[in-house]
């Protein structure tokens, strides 16, 4: 999935031609929960930008391993979410009488592991693996034991054997228990020791394998909040929930433009009110980042229309409510469709300012400078605020990027 779903095949541009593959709704759903950490982060953007960087190193270091032989072009990447500002948890069950922990959802790594806060408890499902397992994050990291154990994401979705690992020490993981990974398998190469070669089925890996799901995709839905903590969103595996949709799915293919290709990375332009302010270049969609990025020369384009000034106490821009209620929508258009960004939706949810270092009843846009110009290959990114307006589907088998309306497209959350 990344954040990830990453992502390293290239898509043959045939794919673009053929006729779309029908996805069928599935009941198989796991909620998961928004929570803003005051604690962490006050500065989103600058979050967010840490993570962009992240992305591009991850992406350079896959290069120069490819050119020295050392790692296969096919081969995927990704980047772990880390525990900032925003988080998606998931309520997990891990052992014969399940113990609960909340875990973060991470789309882009792929081991799943429990013990940063709650303690784990071994049960007659616990079988030890004589490994250790250690995974470094961007801001964070974790070393443990490597267990067999069963796993219950929700009703339906229960896995009999899964590898997990048990922290005996981790760092920025406050408050929360571990990380669910549901991202490539080949993420979890090298974490083991002494097993240094062995992949880890994931989680997604052996629903795969055990049948519970039979089509290789994932359905996600967010959905706007003004609350710090609340259940708000789903993960679907192997279909989509059209109960969530609006409209058609639109599938747009994997972008062949690097490094955006080496992760869920899709070709989009975008429009303020009628005046196109980045045109069709490629970027990534991404769970994990929290804002909409936008390459600077967009980003400045943007700040003029709009009249925001940045505000330093947060990162992002700052309208009056006259400029505001005046705010022209962002049209995002993909696969040939074009997607409107309401007002309401460009702005941060005002009751939720003082989180994140706001002045409550201000107005807060939720569109930043990625920090790079346009052409760099990786110009855009649509985070949380983007997928809380839309539904995203991530198929790894046809490499393809599907986008939906809502009933929250248009809403006034905010």
């Amino acid at each position: 999935m990344r954040s990830f779903f990453a992502l390293a095949l290239l898509l043959p541009s045939i794919l673009a031609l053929s006729p779309p593959i029908q996805i069928r709704d599935s009941p198989i759903t796991l909620p998961i929960a928004v929570r803003i950490n005051a604690t962490g982060s006050a500065n989103l953007l600058e979050a967010d930008r840490a993570r962009a960087r992240l992305f591009i190193q991850k992406a350079q270091e896959k290069a120069a391993k490819v050119k020295a032989g050392t790692l296969s072009s096919d081969a995927v990447i990704g980047v772990p979410v880390t525990n900032g500002a925003v988080s998606y948890l998931a309520s997990v069950g891990v052992g014969s009488t399940a113990s609960k922990f909340s875990l973060i959802v991470d789309t882009g790594s792929s081991n799943t592991w429990v013990g940063a806060g709650k303690a784990f408890t071994k049960t007659s499902t616990t079988i030890a693996t004589g490994d250790t397992v250690s995974v470094t994050y961007g801001s964070g990291s974790f070393s443990g034991n490597e267990f067999i154990d069963k796993v219950t994401l929700a009703s339906g979705l229960v896995i009999n054997k899964q590898s997990i690992g048990v922290a005996t020490t981790s760092t920025g993981f406050d408050g929360v228990d571990g990380i669910l990974g549901i991202g490539p398998t080949d993420l979890t190469l090298d974490t083991l020791d002494p097993d240094f070669n062995s992949l880890i089925p994931t989680v997604v890996d052996n629903l795969f394998s055990q049948g519970t799901i039979t089509s290789d995709l994932i359905g996600v839905s967010f959905e706007p909040t003004n609350s710090a903590s609340v259940t708000n969103g789903e993960i679907t595996f192997g279909g989509t929930d059209s109960s969530k949709l609006t409209g058609a799915i639109t599938f747009t293919p994997i972008t062949s433009t690097s490094p955006a290709n080496e992760f869920w990375g899709i070709n989009q332009s975008i429009k303020f009110g009628t005046t196109t302010i980045l045109s069709t270049t490629a970027g990534i969609v991404d769970t994990g980042t929290t804002l909409v990025l936008i390459a600077t020369n967009a980003f400045n384009a943007y700040k003029t229309s709009s009249g925001g000034v940045l505000d330093n106490n947060t990162g992002l821009l700052r309208l009056t409510t006259t400029q505001f209620a005046n705010l022209k929508s962002l049209f995002f258009v993909i696969g040939g469709r074009s997607f409107e960004f309401t007002a309401n939706a460009q702005a941060w949810p005002r009751s939720l300012n003082t989180l994140i270092g706001g002045v409550s009843g201000s107005v807060y846009l939720i569109v930043g400078d990625l920090g790079t110009p346009s052409g760099e290959g990786l110009d855009f990114i649509n985070g949380q605020t983007f997928l809380e307006r839309f539904y995203s589907v991530f198929d790894t088998t046809n490499r393809r990027v599907g986008i939906a309306t809502t009933p929250f497209t248009t809403a006034t959350t905010n």
